[in-house]
């Protein structure tokens, strides 16, 4: 799989390079999925999110965001490049609590874990155990939000074949996601996916929350959440 530690300086870049098609930045599609799980969550009326997980945080990108839009307390950032960990905080010092994923040991008292495009780069036979991991994060009604690319998206599979650290990377299917998550214990509240109009056609989008259940966005969203009581309790 992808050695992480070689892109901590060109990450952005390399990943701007491969999303030029769509006419957005990195920085445009992150905030997209953090506003959309953030309405997605309010429609389920959930409790205020105190605690956040962001599970393969790489460089960071994404912590000032969910500070923005959730006001958590915490904020736990892991991945498995320590040199992207560097990067992360020397960015964003005291936003969050950078660790390397094997030295994090699960407290169940995540409110929230969210991934993005994290699990195509996670071999097969150790995606059930990261799951696992995660789900072991969570409190009794904690939410995990896993994004990932549509494999039936050819603007998905495009950009994919550009981006230099993701080739190689295996793609999973919404129902491969929903087995995983599942056989973690964790309960599937419901899939929606994002990002159907490049911005040529961004006078379009406002109908993409309406459309969130068709499977034509160039990303997915599982979003499920442990039971009060759960199999994943130690």
């Amino acid at each position: 799989m992808t050695d992480f530690d070689a892109y901590a300086e060109t990450y952005e870049d390399t990943l701007s390079t491969a999303l030029a098609i769509s006419g957005e930045s990195p920085h445009y599609f992150a905030r997209q999925r953090i506003r959309f799980l953030n309405a997605r969550l309010r429609r389920l009326r959930t409790r205020p999110v105190r605690s956040i997980l962001d599970f393969g945080c790489g460089v960071g990108s994404a912590v000032p965001l969910v500070r923005e839009e959730f006001a958590p307390h915490r904020v736990v950032g892991l991945d498995v490049s320590k040199d992207s960990l560097d990067v992360a905080r020397q960015r964003y010092p005291g936003a969050a609590e950078f660790s390397l994923v094997h030295d994090y040991e699960p407290r169940q008292d995540i409110d929230l874990a969210f991934c993005n495009g994290v699990f195509h780069h996670i071999a097969p036979h150790a995606r059930a155990g990261t799951l696992e991991r995660i789900a072991q994060s969570l409190r009794p009604g904690g939410y995990f939000a896993l994004w990932e690319n549509n494999p039936w998206n050819p603007g998905a599979r495009y950009v994919m074949a550009r981006c230099e650290f993701d080739r190689g990377a295996i793609m999973l299917s919404v129902r491969e996601t929903v087995a995983l998550i599942r056989s973690a214990g964790l309960h599937v509240r419901e899939v929606r996916y994002m990002f159907i109009f490049p911005r040529a056609l961004r006078a379009l989008r406002w109908s993409e929350p309406l459309l969130s259940g068709l499977p034509i966005g160039a990303q997915y969203q599982v979003l499920s959440q442990r039971p009060e009581q759960s199999r994943t309790a130690s």
